[in-house]
Formats: structure tokens, C-alpha cells, sequence
């Protein structure tokens, strides 16, 4: 499988993972959730990769003989789990080398892979402004291909208006499940109402913030003219060292509040700059977080 987003050996890496739900997830038009599962459906669906703990009784040995690699053929039951990738794309995540952007569209392909291989329906919304842009929900590997290339046709622009975006996506869906949403937060009405839009709305809710070091540690000097991305707005300020410990200071209890408010309220956080590559943060330190194992 090619993508201009994922490396063909991320990919590879990425088949080894499953992803973490922790407490039981329910739907309006479901109950619990079977998803895939291992030898015990009432139909076949698709292969994966062996993982330590699978019964060998699953493997499938034709395959191992082909291809010198353990695979396991996985079966599904009548019900299953929705994935919701939420993508902010408003104009502010297109700062930075590499883009918060480009940096959280990979970040999605790779969740929205794992997700994929272990049969779990898959659908992405685009938030920009008070609008949004759905790919609906669909499974089974063969759907990574119409995923990725839905994200790569999106484009940071507009302002940011998340808890409209979410509240008109929130009323609309009717099977619950897990939603990760990938934002800067950088919201100017908040981004508070947003999350309690998912978590009222009984989504299980990960939420990765994803930063640019350029904005956490600016080296800009002097006098300066801001312009904000999104609104047009000019603001007009000096760099000196006390404006830098003042920002430092603002900056800091921001993301303190970010992490605090997530704690509060049961939704799993993750920091991450674009300076970190995806390939470390799923690979390592999504594992240590929690939001998923293999």
C-alpha cells in the first residue's frame, strides 16, 4: 500500500498495533463492543499481523509459507466500533516547518491505518470554521487508500469555531465510539465547550495537541508586526527579554490548563511538537500514553 503521507515501512510497523480503548463503548443504535475479533465472529473479514498473546490456532499457515511472517485471520461480529478522526484544519495550523498541518494529517493516516487492519470502522471530519467535511465511516483494510487520499486533499484555512463544528457533528452522528480528535487549540472562544460537546455527546475522547516549536519558542527580535492567521488582526510588539518571560509565563499556564482540564474530565491528552516525528510519537510514546499497544 502507497501514500504520500506514511512511509511503506511505517506502515508495516503500524500493522503490529492495535488501538487502546480502556472502558466500554456504547451507541445509540448498538450496545457493547465486539469488534474484531480473533476466531470467535460469525464471519471471516480480514488478516494481521501476529502479536504476542494470539493463539496460534488462528494462524494462518498457507500464509506463513508464502511469506515467512505469522498472520492471523481475524472474523467479526455484528457489531463494531466507530473511529471519528477530528482534523482541525483552520488557518492556524498551517504555521511551521513542518505545517501542525501536514504533521497532524500523518498522525491521522497512521491512527486511522491502525484502526483499519483491526476491523474497526474509520471516518474522518474536517473542521474549518463552523463547517465540516466528512469522509463517513467504513472498514476493512482495503478503505485505507480512500482515507488517505481524502486527507491529503485538505487544506489549512478559515477560523477556528470547534464547538459549532463539533456540536453540528455531534447532533448529525448517530453511532458513538471513539474520537481523537488533533488541534492546536487555538481556539479565540475556547476550546473547553468543543470537548464537553464530545463528552456529553458520550464519545470516548483522545485529544492530541499538536504545536509547532516556532510558536512554544519564538527567536523572533525587535520590533514586530503580528498578523493572526486566521482573523487578519495586527497587533504591534517589541521582543525584548520581559516580553519573552511574559509570553513564556502565558504560554506555560496554557498548556498547564490544557492538561489539567483533560485530567478533570476523563479525556486522555497528549502534547507534541511537529519536531518530534510521528513515526517516534505513535510508535513510543502513544504506547506510554495509552492510546495504543502492539
Amino acid at each position: 500500500m502507497s501514500s504520500l503521507l506514511l512511509d511503506p515501512d511505517f506502515l508495516r510497523e503500524l500493522e503490529r498495533l492495535t488501538l487502546l480503548v480502556r472502558r466500554r463503548v456504547h451507541s445509540r443504535s448498538s450496545g457493547d463492543r465486539p469488534s474484531a475479533l480473533v476466531g470467535r465472529g460469525v464471519e471471516f473479514a480480514d488478516y494481521r499481523s501476529y502479536q504476542v498473546g494470539d493463539d496460534y490456532r488462528f494462524v494462518d499457515w498457507n500464509a506463513y509459507a508464502r511469506l515467512d511472517r505469522l498472520f492471523v485471520k481475524l472474523t467479526t461480529a455484528e457489531e463494531d466500533l466507530d473511529v471519528h478522526l477530528l482534523l482541525d484544519a483552520s488557518a492556524s495550523m498551517g504555521f511551521g516547518s513542518p505545517t501542525k498541518m501536514d504533521y497532524a494529517k500523518q498522525l491521522a493516516a497512521a491512527l486511522g491505518y491502525i484502526s483499519l487492519v483491526n476491523l474497526e470502522r474509520v471516518g474522518v471530519v474536517v473542521l474549518q470554521g463552523h463547517h465540516i467535511q466528512v469522509l463517513p465511516p467504513r472498514r476493512g483494510r482495503q478503505s485505507a487508500h480512500t482515507l488517505f487520499s481524502f486527507l491529503e486533499k485538505v487544506r489549512p484555512e478559515g477560523p477556528t469555531a470547534m464547538a459549532s463544528a463539533l456540536a453540528d457533528y455531534t447532533a448529525r452522528t448517530r453511532r458513538r465510539g471513539v474520537a481523537i480528535l488533533l488541534t492546536d487549540l487555538l481556539d479565540p472562544a475556547g476550546y473547553e465547550e468543543a470537548l464537553q460537546r464530545l463528552r456529553y455527546g458520550r464519545f470516548e475522547t483522545f485529544l492530541v495537541q499538536v504545536l509547532s516549536e516556532e510558536e512554544l519558542f519564538p527567536t523572533l527580535r525587535g520590533e514586530l508586526r503580528l498578523v493572526d492567521a486566521e482573523t487578519g488582526s495586527v497587533l504591534e510588539w517589541t521582543s525584548s527579554r520581559e516580553s519573552l518571560e511574559a509570553f513564556g509565563r502565558a504560554r506555560d499556564g496554557f498548556l498547564e490548563a490544557c492538561r489539567q482540564f483533560c485530567f478533570r474530565h476523563g479525556i486522555t491528552y497528549l502534547r507534541t511538537t511537529t519536531r518530534v516525528p510521528v513515526q517516534d510519537l505513535v510508535l513510543r510514546y502513544m504506547r506510554v500514553a495509552g492510546l495504543v499497544r502492539g
